[in-house]
C-alpha cells in the first residue's frame, strides 16, 4: 500500500491511496459495511448511483458472518475494477 499527500489546504488534505487492488482519491464517501452489508443501500444503489470504489468492512465481523469460505467462494464485488 502506498499513501500520498497530493495536495494541503490549512489542516484539509487531498491524498492518494494505492493498494493492491485499486487507487482510491481522497476525500471520498467510503459505505461501512456492519456485519457484511452497507445497512442504508442496497446492492443496486451501490453498483447504479454510488458506484464507491472503497467499502470498509469489519474484517472480524466478516470472519464471524458470513465466514471466510463464502468470502473466499464470492471473491471480490463485481463492479469494483
Amino acid at each position: 500500500m502506498d499513501f500520498q499527500i497530493d495536495k494541503k489546504d490549512a489542516r484539509a488534505r487531498a491524498c492518494t491511496i494505492k493498494t493492491a487492488h485499486s487507487t482510491i482519491q481522497t476525500p471520498i464517501f467510503m459505505p461501512v459495511g456492519t456485519v457484511g452489508a452497507v445497512k442504508a443501500l442496497d446492492a443496486t444503489d451501490l453498483e447504479t448511483f454510488i458506484k464507491p470504489n472503497i467499502i470498509l468492512g469489519n474484517t472480524y465481523h466478516l470472519y464471524l458472518r458470513p465466514g471466510d469460505k463464502v468470502i473466499d467462494k464470492n471473491g471480490k464485488t463485481p463492479w469494483f475494477h
